[in-house]
């Protein structure tokens, strides 16, 4: 018979029979004198108009409605376009739209400010440090020490092109807040429909909108049919939106979502058609606010006293410029190079002070060389260089680091605010529980691909599903074949054209594909799982549609007429909302009220409800269906169905691995509160334990959250591990409140109402592959995978960063120590000429902090990740990377060093030398120069090897170099594989074993440049000082072991400790997911 094209009776506009409190009719228009005032005002201008043509006073009506827009879903259309002097069924004039457009402005978003050379390149040089080498090159070029100044000017460059080169690839991602704008539109002008460009909308103009349109501004919907809408990039909503055009909702204060009567820019019509006002356009829409928002400088004092903002932002650029607005590394870096300059002034002072401030020639020359020997030259150049790899390791991992300080910044995380939907979820429909009366429940367990009717596995409980007794079960029968054809979905393989037919085929998961509406698609994904898709019931050509009845957003539900030719039966088969079928059902009130229980029952595990009902229709008895009303009244109960967006696979190892960690995770979502509490106990952010705990703001309402003030947020115990219907102010209010904790979080997120976080927060992460190009844009790392659990590998690797960062400025300011001890106390030492002689050359000095330290360092850089590194709460961002542990460790191992390399230099001046120092010797090799020149490169040698032995020593702050690594090796010969593990490190030991010797017998140069000269039985001396060294740091290693200081209190394993941190939150998880299941 084919399909009859029926006249429904719901084409005329009316309200649904039930709905939300907040979408009642009952509220009239806002009853502010104001707008009373201003209906008035456009109806008389309207009168006005028609008499004489001329244009209304936009500016008052504009005036008066900037104070009302905002609250438009709370206004009848008709009362909207008094207001804004616009016809509903002609549309404003062309001539009113453009005076409109000229004094408005076109529709269109305030682009964010793109890639800028000169501020990536000011960047890379806003750091104390650089300033700091910057000065050191001027005063080496000013002294006339070419080769100094060229080394350091070297290492400035190297520096600022990594960072510019890493940081200009990352700043490419292209700015789309205008690419969200709809390109063109159709519009009601003069009472024809017209194709305009989206930026030449006004408010007051009247938009249409189709299948497939993108919403081009924030409309106030007043006729439609079966309209929905996509705002997930908005809301976060998992599926698409009803509309209800002709509903006014009574509550101001809605969440976006739950304005049903609106559209907002950026989002999508995914069903139905619509017709609305424009009420706000450009900045003035959601997405312009959101765009706003993350333009918006951070939250500062502001005073009305013009110095004060002088002062203020003169304040604020030098902090910018000196390196001490950041992460909390750059900050510690910043305040470390500044001491560090101050550090070298105070020295110069007291080397210009010992001799009497006679300040020329060598004078100068040592003085300089003494602030130089303080400064670690390499350590910019190490950091960026280590940074950047991490970003490569990284890439590997699906995250790309569009900011290198962002990568040790999240090591430090102490707090994840998460997006649910895209993030934590899978972003799909699944069909997760059934229930059939007389049959029980049906659970699906498992799923790993939404699509593919293969996967995860089907739960009856006690009711035996094989195929056998499957067909013989009439109830379920039924209910299969009820959801699959009344659907309008398609699922099949790629690689199996049977597959539309069957769920038989093992291809993998990926090739599975589905058109059309979540819900449907869940649906007919379930009716496949037991070979009873809609393809496999019609493929024998007995099954005919005689009538469709479709899904309408104000009836919440849809009608399909089936004849079935071999049974020679005509059937109906209805699906929609509990609300919507129960009036229709035969049942008894007594059963009504059963199916209502199990509807609340499973709305409280954070599942969408449907209901499916059936009825027997007499053969050629067509009146039962020729009106939509007949057909659907007296319906027989089938089943319940619900339906949710089910949480990654990866998702809930991921929060556990957090929690261990001393990471506490947050949910932030649009979607509703029971929802996002089922998913949040399945994921494992919330456990049974928390749900019993004495504290009721572990799951909250943005709307309970919005209406507090930042005081009484702040005397909360803890914050809302889970907050529902958040708006993008909501998720800045508590990156805010985290702040005022001294946490320091981050905040992922997929969708242009996570940007503004992002933004806020201390590190931002967006999803590449589903995320909008704007949050990517307002976010320091992204996601390629779209995988939470990726997340957790940023942290690892931004915690092994600190770790090796930890390990490399050890091994750095060793160094540095040691030069300044030797250099300070040889102030003693006096040629004939009364100059103090140099025991290391400023050449020296240079090749041993930026050649020989230099890959020592990036090999301590590359260093694995302890095996306890996810055990640990997160460090002290207070505190930062210079520990005390560190702190009092560099001055042992420098002093050691130092005192070390003052004993070699005196061994051979005062020993074999005879307090021989010569005469200017700082300068040039003369006949009096041999013994200072042999003393010279002995403590040259001495300083290299130590500090060869040093960067072996500073792998572990407590174990023994010959017990690096106890799980992996043991026994007297473990020393030589741990060693080789990091090679990179190991042939950085080896290269500058080697050049040691290069360096003090190259002809010519070890005298010309190196000031020094080759030596022989001095050797003695060197190795000497290396065992005594290695002796007196495993000395003080075994003492941190034996009294617990600092590294040293960790003699067990910590998954304990982190096991007993995260509670029993995690295993919780597991047990609830199990009965929800259930």
């Amino acid at each position: 018979m084919g399909t009859r094209n029926l006249q429904l009776n719901v084409e005329k506009p009316t309200d649904p029979s039930s709905r939300s409190p907040t979408e009642q009719h009952a509220a009239p228009a806002l009853e502010t004198p104001a707008f009373n005032a201003s209906i008035a005002e456009a109806s008389t201008a309207r009168a006005s108009e028609e008499s004489s043509r001329d244009p209304v006073d936009w500016e008052i009506v504009r005036t008066r409605w900037d104070d009302q827009y905002e609250h438009a879903h709370t206004i009848p259309a008709t009362d909207i376009s008094r207001v804004l002097g616009v016809s509903l069924q002609h549309g404003l004039s062309n001539v009113e739209a453009a005076s409109r457009l000229r004094r408005d402005g076109p529709n269109k978003v305030a682009a964010v400010e793109g890639v800028s050379y000169w501020k990536i390149l000011l960047r890379q040089v806003s750091n104390s440090l650089t300033l700091v080498l910057v000065m050191t090159m001027a005063l080496s070029f000013g002294i006339n020490d070419i080769i100094e100044g060229v080394v350091i000017t070297v290492v400035i460059l190297l520096n600022v092109i990594v960072g510019f080169v890493q940081d200009y690839r990352a700043e490419q991602t292209i700015l789309s807040l205008r690419a969200l704008s709809a390109p063109t539109c159709k519009v009601l002008r003069d009472g024809r429909i017209e194709f305009v460009k989206a930026e030449t909308l006004v408010v007051g103009d009247v938009v249409q909108m189709a299948v497939g349109d993108m919403v081009p501004a924030d409309l106030r919907l007043f006729d439609g049919m079966n309209a929905s809408a996509d705002e997930a990039l908005l809301t976060g909503e998992s599926i698409p939106v009803i509309k209800t055009p002709h509903s006014t909702c009574s509550t101001r204060d809605l969440p976006i979502g739950d304005r049903t009567n609106m559209m907002y820019s950026a989002s999508t019509m995914t069903q139905g058609r619509a017709m609305g006002i424009v009420i706000a356009t450009a900045m003035r829409t959601e997405v312009g606010k959101i765009a706003g928002l993350l333009r918006e400088v951070r939250p500062g004092a502001q005073s009305s006293n013009a110095a004060i903002r002088v002062w203020g932002r003169f304040k604020n650029a030098a902090k910018n410029i000196l390196g001490l607005v950041g992460t909390p590394l750059q900050v510690k870096l910043s305040k470390f190079a500044l001491l560090l300059f101050a550090l070298a002034i105070l020295l110069a002072i007291i080397v210009f002070s010992a001799n009497k401030w006679n300040v020329e020639g060598e004078v100068l020359i040592y003085g300089i060389c003494v602030a130089v020997a303080v400064i670690p030259e390499s350590l910019i150049a190490v950091l960026t260089i280590t940074v950047a790899l991490g970003t490569k390791a990284m890439a590997k991992g699906n995250v790309i680091v569009r900011k290198l300080q962002a990568l040790e910044a999240v090591g430090g995380v102490t707090n994840i605010c998460s997006d649910k939907t895209g993030t934590l979820t899978q972003g799909k429909m699944i069909a997760r529980r059934v229930w059939i009366p007389g049959t029980g429940t049906l659970s699906v367990r498992d799923t790993t691909s939404p699509f593919d009717p293969t996967s995860g596995s089907v739960d009856f409980g006690d009711w035996d599903a094989e195929s056998g007794s499957l067909e013989k079960d009439t109830s379920m029968t039924r209910f299969l074949q009820a959801i699959a054809l009344c659907n309008l979905a398609s699922v099949y393989n790629n690689s199996d054209k049977n597959s539309r037919d069957t769920s038989t085929s093992t291809a993998a998961a990926e090739n599975w594909t589905a058109v059309g509406e979540p819900t449907d698609i869940a649906l007919q994904v379930l009716a496949m799982r037991f070979q009873s898709g809609k393809s496999k019931l019609t493929e024998d050509g007995t099954q005919h549609l005689l009538a469709e009845y479709p899904f309408d957003s104000a009836l919440k539900k849809m009608t399909v007429i089936y004849k079935n030719g071999k049974r020679g039966v005509t059937e109906a088969f209805t699906k929609g909302a509990a609300e919507a079928i129960l009036p229709a059902l035969l049942s008894s009130d007594q059963d009504k009220e059963e199916i209502r229980l199990m509807v609340d029952k499973m709305a409280d595990a954070g599942l969408r409800v449907l209901c499916i009902a059936h009825k027997m229709i007499p053969d050629g008895d067509d009146s039962q269906f020729d009106n939509r009303h007949s057909a659907e009244s007296g319906l027989q109960f089938v089943g319940l169905v619900g339906l949710y967006d089910p949480p990654r696979l990866e998702t809930a190892d991921a929060v556990r691995k957090c929690q261990l960690a001393g990471i506490s995770v947050h949910m932030l979502t649009g979607d509703h509160i029971k929802t996002a509490t089922a998913i949040a106990h399945e994921v494992g952010i919330l456990s049974a334990a928390t749900s019993r705990a004495s504290s009721q703001r572990a799951v909250m309402a943005a709307h309970e959250f919005d209406k507090l003030s930042d005081d009484e947020i702040d005397r909360i115990d803890a914050l809302p591990l889970v907050l529902a219907r958040c708006s993008p102010t909501t998720k800045v209010r508590m990156v805010e409140a985290m702040h005022r904790r001294q946490a320091f979080c981050v905040m992922t997120g997929d969708g242009v109402n996570d940007s503004p976080a992002l933004r806020r927060a201390d590190v931002g992460i967006a999803m590449g592959l589903n995320g909008s190009d704007v949050a990517k844009e307002a976010a320091d790392m992204v996601l390629t995978d779209d995988d939470f659990a990726s997340i957790v590998k940023a942290v690892e690797e931004g915690r092994r960063l600190f770790d090796n960062i930890q390990k490399f400025l050890m091994h750095l300011l060793v160094s540095n120590i040691a030069q300044v001890i030797l250099l300070l106390i040889a102030l003693a030492f006096k040629d004939e000429g009364s100059n103090s002689v140099f025991p290391l050359s400023p050449l020296e000095i240079l090749w041993v902090n930026l050649i020989t330290s230099s890959f020592l360092a990036l090999g301590l850089g590359l260093e694995e990740a302890q095996p306890d590194i996810m055990s640990r709460v997160p460090h002290d961002l207070r505190v930062g990377v210079f520990t005390r542990e560190l702190i009092i460790d560099k001055m042992i191992y420098g002093t050691f060093m130092g005192s070390l390399c003052l004993v070699a230099f005196v061994s051979v001046v005062y020993g074999a030398g005879r307090s021989d120092l010569g005469q200017d010797c700082n300068q040039d090799y003369n006949s009096s120069c041999d013994v200072v020149f042999r003393a010279r490169a002995t403590t040259y040698a001495t300083l290299s090897f130590l500090l060869l032995i040093t960067a072996w020593e500073v792998k572990h702050f407590t174990r023994s170099l010959f017990n690096l690594d106890p799980s992996r090796h043991s026994g007297p010969f473990s020393v030589f594989p741990a060693l080789w593990r990091n090679r990179f490190l190991f042939w950085a030991v080896a290269a500058g074993f080697c050049t040691t010797f290069v360096v003090v017998y190259l002809p010519t140069v070890n005298r010309l440049v190196f000031k020094h000269t080759a030596i022989s039985w001095e050797w003695g001396i060197v190795f000497g000082c290396v065992v005594v060294y290695t002796a007196l740091v495993e000395s003080w290693k075994a003492v941190k072991r034996a009294f617990g200081l600092g590294s040293g209190r960790r003699r067990t394993p910590l998954m304990e400790d982190a096991e007993s941190r995260a509670g029993v939150a995690a295993d919780q998880a597991r047990v609830t997911e199990n009965d929800k299941a259930g």
